[in-house]
């Protein structure tokens, strides 16, 4: 009897043990999230899948088959790596795809996502009531949903529950997603049947509405023209009837031509947004959002319109671009790179350090590729279209600002053939407020912009216009006519020499502004066509240029300003036929040579000063204090410089 107990124990101690494996097996994964999908059209998928929607499917996002699909050989109740179709045979892309593939890329690799999706095009909600559906089959549906209805058994509602109870085996479902209300447009009462609906899951799931929130995502708004967009605000009053309900927004979500279903980029769009609000919920916060102050204000170089950029009254810029698509952002101003973080809508912002005054180019990378702000004016810089931002300074910058009461001059386009290149071109002109009236004639200053910028540089970003304007009206500068030109310096460097006298880049100008502009300009405005009354200047670049025709030209310029010169290699012994070794002749001729440059760039001004000086050559200098190789910097040698302009 004793050897019975014994073998009886050892029996039962066995049968508990296979039973304890049996129960670990049989144990839900806490880390396979399963979403339960469930709506019409748009969420069974509408749009023609493409090929990158096929590939890259990480196998961490499943799919369990709703029905049988006799093209792909799935069964009903499987779990198969999420490759599109996710509803039924024949249907086509859904926010489900992007939803989990987001969602996997985003989570730690060792949870899996489990989407179960049961949709019917064309019905209306009551096809997922419980004690509804019977009816709405028999009695509503029309003869072309009898197919997809029957797939589901006649009861999607009975199958979205049969599916989840046998998920729950497997996995947790962590929330519910929910794509429909056209076919329910204008229905007051909608938000209701919806709680009913979710109230029910939740109960027959045995489910706790607190962990298992409700995503709605709203219909195609196609600009306002949106077949349906009526029903988004019934839609988006969904958390005042369930408060555990977000709404998805479709704002930007493209749509195909029917304006009711979304296209593929809209999917793809709308699944990401429901994917980013559900890890948010889940404790993944995948946006950062950017406070931003009250003090901000749009920048004066925004495009009309436009909420961005703005600036903030500790220099601070931030900026905003929608890019739905793009997987990462960023804003370079100054030469830093600043990430933008994106909001659920697809819109990415950021904001940078305190920025110096004055102005900057900037330029946007999405997804590695550059490019320009659509929200800002464009300026040429950097050998192409740049964006630019203003940080303002105070009042200490009102003479580069229009100031009521200053009588204004004129910046015009002048095209004109130079034979020199054989090629038409072009010159920004300004004359001042007075040239329209009478005959007098003026002088004339040629002014240069620096590498990588164009003939538009001075007037479009150095507000020369107004600064000209200010003096003019002020007596401190006499009236006079300016023109820039492109100079032949809009592309990038390409090597060559570049020392003063022996440059390569931009020496095609040389020509075309003495053989081809400088007539041109005497032919068409009233100016003074003499060597007194002739000048030029630039600034970086524009400044090499400036030093090579003058001091080879004496004979035609009596006036010369360097701007941040790049002015390298002078040799005052040997440059330019060992002009600077005789002084007195450069004195003699040239009425006023000026040399200015930032406090915080190096661009060799002192020296070239000094060995200028020491060399007997009289020039005036001057150093803006604070700025470096930048706008500001040649607004303010523009200010100081044109003052001592034809005034002998």
């Amino acid at each position: 009897m004793k050897r019975k107990n014994v073998l009886l124990r050892r029996l039962l101690v066995g049968a508990a043990m296979v039973t304890s494996v049996l129960a670990v097996k049989a144990a839900p994964d806490k880390n396979f999230y399963i979403f339960l999908c469930f709506g019409q059209s748009n969420m069974e998928g509408n749009a023609k899948i493409e090929q990158e929607d096929l590939e890259g499917v990480d196998s961490r996002f499943q799919m369990m088959a709703a029905v049988d699909d006799h093209k792909l050989g799935r069964k009903m109740g499987q779990w198969y790596t999420a490759i599109p179709p996710l509803c039924r045979e024949n249907t086509g892309l859904t926010p489900v795809d992007y939803f989990g593939r987001t969602m996997v890329e985003r989570l730690p690799k060792d949870v899996k996502v489990g989407v179960i999706t049961v949709a019917v095009g064309g019905c209306h909600i009551e096809t997922f009531m419980r004690d509804s559906v019977d009816n709405y089959v028999k009695t509503r549906a029309p003869q072309w949903m009898k197919g997809m209805l029957k797939a589901y058994g006649n009861n999607p509602y009975k199958r979205l529950v049969e599916l989840a109870k046998k998920a729950q085996k497997v996995g947790v479902i962590k929330g519910i997603l929910l794509h429909q209300g056209e076919s329910n447009t204008g229905d007051r009462m909608w938000g209701n049947k919806v709680a009913f609906v979710y109230n029910q899951l939740i109960a027959d799931l045995k489910l706790k509405s607190e962990d298992v929130p409700l995503l709605a995502g709203e219909v195609v708004r196609a600009g306002g023209k949106g077949r349906c967009a009526a029903m988004n605000p019934i839609i988006d009053a969904l958390p005042e009837t369930i408060h555990t309900a977000h709404v998805i927004s479709s704002e930007g979500c493209t749509s195909g031509p029917d304006d009711l279903h979304f296209d593929a980029a809209g999917y793809r769009e709308l699944g990401r947004r429901y994917a980013y609000k559900m890890l948010s919920l889940l404790g993944y916060p995948v946006f950062t959002p950017i406070a931003i102050p009250a003090d901000a204000v749009v920048a004066s170089t925004a495009e009309p319109g436009n909420e961005f950029p703005k600036i903030d009254s500790n220099h601070r810029a931030y900026f905003s671009l929608y890019a739905p698509s793009a997987k990462n952002v960023k804003v370079d101003v100054c030469g830093k790179k600043y990430d933008m973080q994106r909001d659920e809508k697809g819109v990415w912002t950021a904001v940078t350090d305190p920025l110096v005054v004055g102005f900057h180019y900037y330029f946007m990378f999405v997804d590695g590729v550059q490019i320009v702000d659509p929200a800002s004016d464009t300026f040429f810089g950097c050998c192409r279209q740049a964006g630019g931002i203003e940080i303002p300074e105070g009042e200490e910058g009102n003479y580069y600002r229009p100031q009521q009461g200053v009588a204004k001059g004129q910046v015009r386009s002048l095209s004109y053939y130079a034979e020199s290149t054989k090629e038409w071109r072009r010159a920004m002109v300004y004359t001042p407020a007075e040239y329209e009236k009478g005959n007098k004639r003026y002088p004339v200053l040629y002014l240069q912009h620096g590498m990588g910028e164009d003939e538009t540089g001075w007037s479009h970003q150095g507000q020369m216009q107004n600064i000209m304007d200010n003096l003019i009206q002020s007596g401190e500068a006499v009236p006079m006519i300016v023109v820039m030109e492109s100079g032949d310096v809009k592309a990038p460097f390409k090597g060559g020499p570049n020392e003063a006298g022996r440059s390569s880049y931009g020496a095609t100008f040389y020509k075309v502004m003495l053989n081809d502009l400088i007539p041109t300009i005497d032919k068409t405005f009233r100016t003074k066509t003499d060597r007194d009354n002739r000048a030029m200047a630039g600034l970086s670049w524009g400044g090499h240029q400036t030093f090579d025709i003058v001091f080879t030209n004496l004979d035609k310029f009596s006036y010369a300003g360097g701007f941040s010169g790049a002015i390298f290699g002078l040799d005052v012994n040997k440059t330019y036929d060992g002009i600077f070794s005789r002084p007195d002749e450069v004195n003699s001729k040239l009425h006023y040579l000026f040399l200015g440059c930032g406090s915080l760039e190096n661009m060799g001004t002192d020296k070239l000063i000094d060995n200028l000086r020491q060399a007997g050559v009289k020039v005036d200098s001057y150093v803006s204090p604070g700025t470096l190789h930048e706008w500001l910097t040649w607004r303010r040698c523009l200010k100081e410089f044109v003052p001592h302009l034809f005034k002998k």
